[in-house]
């Protein structure tokens, strides 16, 4: 049995033959396993959801993210720590893969000892690596999921990364219509008096480096055109150097009176 069974660990690995070996494997120490995935952005956007302790993540993936890109993510948003499995040894990719600051790289095929020993390692630097830094990159993970709140990261080609299950509601939109896609034309924002399109919010964060605020006239028009009165907040999202990597966007759908106080504050000011 492994020091640290009962882990949840995350298998994102598009070779099916691969992740059911690697699942039997885990399984066999005493790890909990996750459903496996296949797809980059899909891992980032199931990440909050399962919490995992660990992911092993597959460098070459299908679908439009690859494993470094998404394994950044994952670590800066939620410091989930993860190793990555590659059948390819490539010095450009190796390097990428030192800038997404994982736990460990380790070479297919590979070892059930290997396996495990990486892991261990892993979890234990990961859990003194966590007292130096902030708790969350953007919250709670738990919270974020059952919060009324959208809560969407877009990457810096304006492209939503990241949301939970609230942002699917609030916009009247399935999964596969929101993630990756630019975020200016996901999500339409409207001015109420002049009824004009909203500046793209995600472009002026990046430009400016400061937080971007919209309430008290701002529309969200929906799929079906339905119109709500929301704030928005978008901020800045850096990683645990100060780099820039994106922004987080914060909508709440305002109630007439709510809307209405808002209204004469920002007309005050």
């Amino acid at each position: 049995m492994s020091m640290s069974a009962g882990s949840r660990i995350m298998i994102v690995e598009d070779d099916e033959i691969i992740a059911d070996l690697i699942s039997l494997m885990l399984e066999k120490k005493g790890y909990l396993t996750t459903e496996t995935i296949s797809a980059g952005e899909v891992a980032l956007l199931k990440s909050a959801e399962m919490n995992p302790d660990l992911v092993l993540m597959d460098i070459n993936l299908n679908g439009m993210m690859d494993g470094i890109t998404a394994a950044r993510y994952i670590f800066s948003l939620f410091h989930i720590p993860v190793i990555f499995l590659t059948g390819l040894y490539d010095e450009r990719l190796l390097e990428r893969a030192k800038t997404s600051e994982s736990y460990g790289y380790i070479m297919k095929p590979f070892t059930e000892n290997t396996l495990i020993s990486n892991i261990e390692i892993a979890l234990h630097n990961n859990t003194i690596h966590k007292q130096f830094l902030e708790k969350f990159g953007i919250g709670d993970p738990k919270k974020i999921v059952v919060m009324a709140e959208a809560m969407i990261i877009a990457d810096m080609k304006g492209r939503v990364i990241f949301f939970n299950p609230s942002a699917c509601r609030l916009l009247d939109l399935a999964e596969n219509n929101l993630i990756m896609k630019p975020f200016r034309n996901a999500v339409q924002l409207i001015n109420g008096e002049t009824r004009e399109q909203v500046k793209d919010i995600v472009a002026d964060v990046i430009r400016q480096k400061l937080v971007v605020s919209h309430e008290g006239t701002t529309i969200l028009v929906t799929k079906s055109a339905t119109q709500k009165p929301v704030s928005v907040d978008a901020r800045p999202l850096l990683d645990d150097e100060s780099q820039l990597i994106g922004v987080s966007i914060l909508i709440k759908e305002m109630a007439p009176a709510e809307r209405q106080i808002k209204r004469i504050i920002s007309s005050g000011s």
